[in-house]
């Protein structure tokens, strides 16, 4: 696998936003090519005692997102610009950051979070609790999925809330593996994880290593997971938290992948897109089973059984 070394700098592009704009502000940067959205309080504002697993937003906050020095800055305002959110464009800011002084940051104010009733996440530098049941060792890198977005914690909860005890896995769009290695905890017995930047299948492969589950999770490429013999692309759950216009654009080759009465699980969705794309998963022949968290959706359908 060629994977690509993490660049010295980064361009931040960065602006305070209200929470009625966050939503939308987060798919235009992703859009635009972000490698991380971080979410930060504005004006020191404390949210005290968060229930588990919620996540809640500041009043005023600040959204910064990490791209390639190299990357066209007018690209990420008409991004912007084209999601109706021009005045969001006129406040865009852009600083240059150091790589490790990023990583550090997330290191200062990254802590345990938990999922469901059962499902931790927890960084290296913190030890778990002994009394916790599952808990994934998880720092936050380059690679999309620490669990501190709320489509991630949707899709976190959704596994956390059933036993996959012998099933087969498909994470398409893995990121971080985070999914992966939660449904590894949840007892599934095959797990594929596809992305298209080889870097997130390094980080999956390299999470799944300190949680104890190397060689558990096979990490592909998509053109190497459509090179897959039919009998290798049937599986029971199919995980895939990317963004709306991919997902369209990938209902005919995940509808295909899923078993009979397998279920799949979409996210990385806006509110107002959820529709769309539960119509183009029209096919599956179930009613699609929709939560929201702040603006955000996670989409959940059955695959018919055969008759």
């Amino acid at each position: 696998m060629n994977i690509k070394t993490p660049p010295a700098n980064w361009l931040k592009a960065w602006l305070k936003a209200d929470q009625s704009e966050i939503a939308a502000i987060e798919a235009a940067m992703w859009d635009a090519g972000a490698q991380a959205v971080t979410l930060v309080d504005a004006e020191d504002t404390p949210i005290h005692e968060p229930l588990p697993g919620s996540m809640p937003l500041w009043p005023r906050t600040v959204v910064e997102a990490l791209y390639a020095t190299d990357t066209d800055r007018e690209l990420i305002r008409s991004m912007l610009t084209g999601a109706g959110l021009k005045d969001a464009a006129s406040r865009l800011q852009f600083d240059t950051l150091a790589n490790n002084n990023w990583e550090t940051a997330w290191m200062n104010s990254y802590e345990p979070m938990r999922f469901g009733h059962s499902l931790w996440i927890c960084p290296s530098h913190i030890e778990p609790d002994p009394d916790w049941p599952l808990v994934i060792r998880l720092d936050p890198g380059v690679a999309f999925g620490s669990g501190t977005h709320p489509t991630t914690a949707l899709c976190l909860e959704w596994v956390e809330n059933r036993s996959m005890t012998g099933m087969s896995v498909l994470d398409y769009g893995c990121g971080s593996g985070v999914l992966s290695l939660a449904a590894a905890l949840k007892g599934a017995s095959r797990l594929v994880a596809v992305d298209h930047d080889p870097q997130a299948l390094e980080s999956t492969a390299e999470n799944a290593r300190r949680n104890n589950l190397d060689g558990h999770i096979e990490v592909l490429l998509p053109k190497a997971y459509r090179e897959l013999a039919d009998n290798l692309k049937k599986f029971d759950v199919i995980l895939a938290n990317i963004l709306a216009e991919p997902l369209i654009k990938l209902a005919p080759l995940l509808m295909d992948s899923l078993k009979p009465g397998g279920k799949i699980v979409l996210s990385g969705i806006l509110g107002k897109q959820a529709h769309t794309v539960a119509a183009t998963y029209a096919d599956l022949g179930s009613e699609a089973v929709i939560s929201e968290r702040e603006g955000w959706v996670r989409i959940v359908l059955t695959a018919p059984t055969v008759s």
